[in-house]
């Protein structure tokens, strides 16, 4: 099976089984879900879901957790991955929100990624999810799965690579849900250390299990 017909295998299955799908984090706005998004790092998303519901009632918008102090921030943040990092990145971006933003999310790369905290994969995830835009996040799922099922070459060997391989090859109109169906696959099915090919969809067209 040549590459593209594994991706074409791939999305036909998944706009079947999964024609409406988006992050699990939990969201009002876009700036809430840039925050989540930040605070979703090296952490997972039950966990930060179990954490923004008090973070987001008492720090709705940027201008309000603009007004807040670092300490007050970290309270709610605290149970999280790198809570200090990450409640310096909230801090600084609420106010940069506020200061060069009047307090909204921009919709474009090149101004998220000025923002505290905010690398290519975050950028990507607020533009895709937040505004629809064509964005791939490429996080250590979509990394995994885009490897093991052939969708990349070997020397994709950077997010960056794997993005522009998987942009490449994915229709303009399927790129922000299938940023999500690759990772899903890669959470709940292609595990990192012991991934279900017991319960795979794609384990006849899976390069991993047609080498054994």
């Amino acid at each position: 099976m040549t590459r593209k017909q594994r991706y074409q295998y791939l999305l036909d299955y998944f706009r079947r089984e999964m024609p409406e799908v988006t992050t699990e984090l939990h969201f009002n706005s876009p700036f809430q879900l840039l925050v989540a998004t930040i605070l979703s790092a090296q952490c997972t998303d039950k966990r930060i879901n179990e954490v923004t519901p008090a973070l987001f009632e008492k720090y709705p918008d940027a201008e309000t957790m603009a007004q807040a102090e670092e300490f007050e921030i970290y309270e709610y943040v605290k149970s999280v991955s790198y809570p200090n990092a990450k409640t310096h990145h909230l801090a600084e971006m609420a106010k940069m929100l506020v200061r060069e933003y009047d307090g909204k999310v921009p919709d474009n790369a090149e101004q998220l990624v000025k923002l505290p905290g905010v690398g290519r994969k975050t950028a990507n995830v607020v533009q895709a999810v937040a505004f629809g835009k064509a964005t791939m996040a490429v996080d250590t799922h979509v990394y995994r799965v885009s490897h093991r099922m052939g969708l990349v070459p070997r020397d994709a060997n950077t997010p960056y690579k794997v993005e522009q391989c998987l942009v490449r090859n994915i229709p303009t109109d399927d790129i922000p849900k299938a940023h999500h169906w690759i990772l899903l696959h890669g959470r709940y099915v292609c595990t990192s250390r012991a991934p279900h090919c017991d319960r795979c969809d794609f384990s006849e067209i899976c390069p991993k299990i047609i080498q054994k």
